[in-house]
This record gives C-alpha cells, sequence and structure tokens, in this order.
C-alpha cells in the first residue's frame, strides 16, 4: 500500500449500539444501572478486602486485583457508551481510540491470565492447607500480579501497535461503541493478515495456557477432594472452588465465542452483543457470584454495617 494514500485521521466516529431513537432511552436505562451495580460491586469489593484484616490472605489480594481489571476496563468503555448514546457528536480522538483499545487489551488479558493464577491459588489452598500461607507468600503473590499486568501490557502494546500503524483512507466511522480490534482493521485500506495472525496466535496462546492451567490445577484438586474422608471435608473443600470456576466459564466461555468464531459466521451486530456482555455484563456478575457465595465477604460487610460511619 502506498503510504502517500493514507489519511492523516485525527480523530474517529463510534455509530454506537443503535440508531434506532424509541430503543436509546431503554437502552441508556439499563446500561446505567449496569454500569452502576459494576462500579459499587468492584469498587466495594476492593476497599472491602483492603479495609478488612481477615481478608489480606492471597485469595483475595487476587479477587481484589480480579475486581481492580475488571472496574479499569469497564470504565474505560461504559462511560463513554452512555455518553454516545444521546450524545450529537459521538468522535473520539485518534489518541483517545488508542488509549481505549490498549487499557481493554491490558486488563481484559490480565483477568485472563490472573483466572489461572487464581486456579494455582485454590490448588495449593486445598493441597497442603496447613502450609497454603508459607507457600503463598505476599512477596510471591506479588509477583505473580506483576507478571499477569506485565504479560497483559505487553500483549496489548503489540496489538495497539499493529493496529494503528496500518492506513485509514476511507471513512473514519467504526461501526462499534468502543475501539475494538475487528471492527477497526474494517476501516484500514491496508494488509491486515499480520493483525489477524497476531490475534489469532497471541490470543490463542493466551487462552491454551490458561485454560491448560486452570484444567490442570483443578485436576489436582479433584484427586485431592476424592482423598478426603468425610464428606463435610469434601463438599467445603469444594465449595472454595465453585465461585472461581463459574467466573471461568462466562468469562472464558465468552472470549472463546468472540475471538474464535468462524470468519464466514462474523457480523458487527453479533460482535457488539457479545462485547457490551464482556465489557459490561461480566464485570459486573463477578462480584457478585464471589460475594453471594462467599461468608467471609458477608461477614465483613456485615462488620461494616455495624460501624457509625458508614
Amino acid at each position: 500500500m502506498d503510504q502517500g494514500n493514507c489519511s492523516s485521521l485525527t480523530k474517529f466516529i463510534l455509530v454506537g449500539i443503535t440508531n434506532k431513537f424509541g430503543m436509546k432511552m431503554t437502552l441508556f436505562t439499563i446500561f446505567l444501572f449496569i454500569y452502576l451495580i459494576n462500579l459499587l460491586g468492584n469498587l466495594g469489593m476492593v476497599i472491602l478486602i483492603r479495609m478488612d484484616s481477615q481478608l489480606h490472605t492471597p485469595m483475595y489480594f487476587f479477587l481484589s486485583n480480579l475486581s481492580f481489571c475488571d472496574l479499569c476496563y469497564s470504565t474505560a468503555v461504559g462511560p463513554k457508551m452512555l455518553v454516545d448514546i444521546f450524545g450529537k457528536d459521538k468522535s473520539i480522538s485518534f489518541f483517545g481510540c488508542t488509549l481505549q483499545l490498549f487499557i481493554c487489551c491490558t486488563f481484559i488479558d490480565s483477568e485472563c491470565i490472573l483466572l489461572a493464577v487464581m486456579a494455582f491459588d485454590r490448588y495449593k489452598a486445598i493441597s497442603d492447607p496447613l502450609l497454603y500461607t508459607a507457600h503463598m507468600s505476599s512477596r510471591l503473590c506479588s509477583l505473580l500480579v506483576a507478571a499477569v499486568y506485565l504479560m497483559g501490557m505487553a500483549d496489548a502494546v503489540i496489538h495497539t501497535t499493529l493496529t494503528f500503524r496500518l492506513c485509514f483512507c476511507g471513512s473514519n466511522e467504526i461501526d462499534h461503541f468502543f475501539c475494538d480490534i475487528p471492527p477497526i482493521l474494517l476501516l484500514s485500506c491496508s494488509d491486515t493478515q499480520i493483525n489477524e495472525l497476531a490475534i489469532f496466535t497471541i490470543f490463542g496462546f493466551i487462552e491454551l495456557s490458561t485454560i491448560s492451567g486452570v484444567l490442570v490445577s483443578y485436576c489436582y484438586i479433584i484427586l485431592f477432594i476424592l482423598m478426603i474422608r468425610s464428606a463435610e471435608g469434601r463438599c467445603k473443600a469444594l465449595s472454595t472452588c465453585t465461585s472461581h470456576l463459574t467466573a471461568v466459564a462466562i468469562f472464558q466461555g465468552t472470549m472463546l465465542f468472540m475471538y474464535f468464531q468462524p470468519s464466514a459466521s462474523y457480523s458487527l451486530e453479533q460482535d457488539k452483543m457479545t462485547s457490551l456482555f464482556y465489557t459490561l455484563v461480566i464485570p459486573t456478575l463477578n462480584p457478585l457470584i464471589y460475594s453471594l457465595r462467599n461468608k467471609d465477604v458477608k461477614v465483613s460487610i456485615e462488620k461494616l454495617k455495624n460501624k457509625r460511619w458508614f
């Protein structure tokens, strides 16, 4: 492609979810409610774990980082999407689009890897509960989380660089509600084979390695649970994993459907619906999954309720 034919775009136009006026108020109300619950749940989870010393364990340290990831990428998308539903100016600057894509890639990939780390944490807790805190020291947990964010940022740098090095010599309207890679690639007049290969290779490696890590961890967990003699002990051990398994199934299932569906069946409308689910709905579900099924979190919330300032 002749680089001289490339237009120097300064902004993109986000088409949004729908142009039907009758649906806008309904969608705005629904998504505003979802985003507020998401904000309250994830921010509340981070603050709760930070404040209650009884929750200063490896499991809740990872859970607070999971909530932080949910909060970051949903906030990168949610407010802009809500404003654009009724806003006349749906533009986003070239830098703003780049930043939005970078933040989403960083924290979505980080969450994917973090879920695998949390599976390893559950394995250590069940296989050797007496030495759990010694094995999963605060230093090791901090190093694991730092590695998670570094890998997420490295992947985001690659995808963001490859996406915005392309030529855009036609329309600047992104048929989506945020700057996601597939709809941006559709605007390019450059060869996007490298981008598509990078998505398939890098994201495929992340998905394959993290899902394999989760499966291996839970195979060992099941073996240790079967070795527990009492039925009560087995149920108690298994109950500590159900919330995590639910979160993994919802998140990984959506990611696999999103990025590994056949190209022949790809549609932008379907892409929008799936993106809404993983950018707004899943971050809202995660704190509910962990808080509603977790006795320690319920006890901590009750303790906060009893404080006068609360």
